[in-house]
């Protein structure tokens, strides 16, 4: 309902202000077509009636209604009107004075007022545009009333109720734009936010995947790279002359060093191809931390022995993965930094819950105080304990650790047996990282960190 109204009834969508009235309401293609029929017909009946009928002055009514024609076909046609609502509102001035000229030499001109009334609350702000509808329908019934003799109460109830009904109407559209408009927004910003959550989602998700690969890496690769050096300074020292060449014992450790890079190469590939730590792919929990303490007892010297305690049952893919990782880094700890003589693991299987505990009798330390040198504190990384509490949580289990200085060090972490398994942790290349077999009980690179 506005000249052309493509451009004036459809600013960006970005410019609009819901329930703003002077920001002109977008208007279908549909109705626009309609109000130009409407004023074309009502033209031509005012031309007709005139004609047809004999009127003394049919020649001013068509050239009124020619006037009126030509200014409305101008201003729809215009592209300053379409722009400028200061140019619209010049434009309805002069369409309305046309229409009075034409009113004043045709009663016909009175349906007119239906379509400007229209034209005149799409264009204007609201309080002028009712202002410019109320003058108008006065000048419908005043132009009405001037051609009849006598003067009715129904010369005014039809122009009354025909702007009651556009108002009516133009209000409910611009409601219903309103409304729309609104959601419309409110589903652009629905999908703005659930953009930026995917993206959020997908960040954590990357963080949460480098800090599980860091913590594999360390419990297995950085261990297993840990054991290989120290066999080998420990080979180079049973070659110096200097305390008793042993060319034999030497032997032994490279051939040590050479199966622990072997092994460190297995677990590096089962970490590529995201399969399940070696121990546990053909054996039970039991065993293969079994076997890490048999292995850790050979290439270190200190004792370790395991236990077990409670039957033996079926646990969570994941819970087993963090069990064995655990016992890794605590064993790590002891034999590189605690200075430990005697170590002992054991499992404990309990009604509802499973319990490890690694226990040595090391140098330990002060948990309380951690501005305290600790068997550490020459390492780098700090990433030990930190992986052990991470793993115990991720299968809803807590790590407590008690040490006391000259009185070794206990690490206990508790389990639930229904604890459920962590997201991807059980399938994921975390549990393909390896578990480091019995290499992994000598890391030292980043089980530095002993304090809680």
């Amino acid at each position: 309902m506005a000249p052309d109204m493509s451009a004036i009834s459809s600013p960006p969508p970005d410019a609009l202000t819901v329930g703003d009235p002077w920001e002109p309401t977008p208007v279908s293609p549909g109705l626009r077509g309609a109000v130009h029929v409407l004023v074309s017909a009502l033209l031509v009946v005012a031309v007709l009636r005139s004609v047809l009928g004999g009127l003394p002055g049919w020649p001013w009514v068509v050239l009124c209604s020619g006037a009126v024609g030509i200014v409305y076909a101008v201003g729809v046609r215009s592209a300053t009107v379409a722009r400028s609502s200061r140019a619209a509102a010049v434009w309805l001035a002069l369409l309305m004075v046309v229409w009075l000229a034409l009113l004043l030499v045709s009663p016909d001109g009175i349906y007119l007022a239906f379509p400007w009334s229209f034209l005149l609350l799409h264009l204007l702000r609201r309080p002028v545009g009712l202002a410019a509808v109320a003058a108008v329908t006065v000048a419908a019934i005043a132009g009405f009333a001037w051609h009849q003799e006598t003067f009715t109460v129904a010369m005014v109830i039809g122009p009354v109720i025909g702007a009651a009904v556009v108002i009516a109407t133009v209000f409910g559209y611009q409601a219903l734009h309103a409304e729309s408009e609104q959601r419309r927004r409110l589903i652009v910003e629905l999908d703005r936010t659930r953009s930026d959550l995917a993206a959020a989602e997908r960040r954590a998700g990357v963080l949460d995947e480098r800090e599980r690969l860091a913590r594999e890496i360390h419990d297995t690769l950085a261990q297993g790279l840990s054991s290989i050096q120290l066999l080998l300074q420990a080979a180079t020292r049973s070659l110096d002359p200097a305390r008793g060449a042993d060319p034999s014992r030497a032997g032994e450790l490279v051939e040590q060093a050479r199966r622990e890079a072997q092994e460190n190469l297995a677990e590096a590939r089962r970490f590529v191809r995201a399969l399940a730590p070696g121990d546990l792919e053909q054996s039970t929990l039991a065993a293969a931390l079994r076997r890490l303490c048999e292995a850790t007892s050979a290439r270190t010297g200190t004792r370790v022995v395991f236990h077990e305690e409670g039957p033996a049952v079926p646990l969570a893919t994941a819970v087993e993965v963090a069990l064995l990782r655990i016992a890794q880094a605590a064993l790590g700890n002891t034999t590189q930094h605690a200075g430990a003589t005697r170590a002992d693991v054991t499992l404990t299987t309990m009604d509802t819950a499973v319990t490890l505990d690694v226990v040595d009798d090391g140098i330990g330390f002060d948990v309380l105080d951690p501005a305290a040198p600790t068997p550490t504190d020459d390492t780098v990384g700090g990433f030990g304990l930190r992986s052990m509490r991470s793993r115990a949580a991720e299968v809803g289990g807590v790590l407590t650790v008690e040490s006391r200085p000259g009185r070794g060090t206990a690490v206990s972490v508790n389990v639930g047996r229904s604890a459920p398994s962590s997201t991807g942790s059980e399938h994921g290349p975390g549990d393909g990282a390896g578990d480091g077999g019995g290499d992994g009980g000598a890391d030292g690179a980043g089980d530095d960190e002993r304090r809680p």
